[in-house]
């Protein structure tokens, strides 16, 4: 009988739950939709993005690259 008690408050707590979680998927997909967008904009005016040119070159550790130097 104790639940019966807490009902408002269990169900308020869901119901915040909901909103908060709905709340921050429409943030993510409006983001996304945006960065898209963006995107777009960008690839119209031809700005290329760096992830589409030549990777740099390796990154030797610094061992590597001391012997190298010596």
């Amino acid at each position: 009988m104790a639940a019966i008690n807490h009902l408002g408050f269990i169900v308020a707590a869901y119901a915040a739950a909901i909103v908060i979680v709905g709340a921050l998927v429409a943030w993510v997909t409006l983001d996304y939709r945006a960065l898209r967008r963006t995107l777009a904009d960008f690839d119209r005016r031809g700005i290329s993005r760096r992830s589409g040119s030549e990777p740099p070159p390796p990154v030797l550790p610094a061992m590597e690259q001391a012997r190298g130097d010596a």
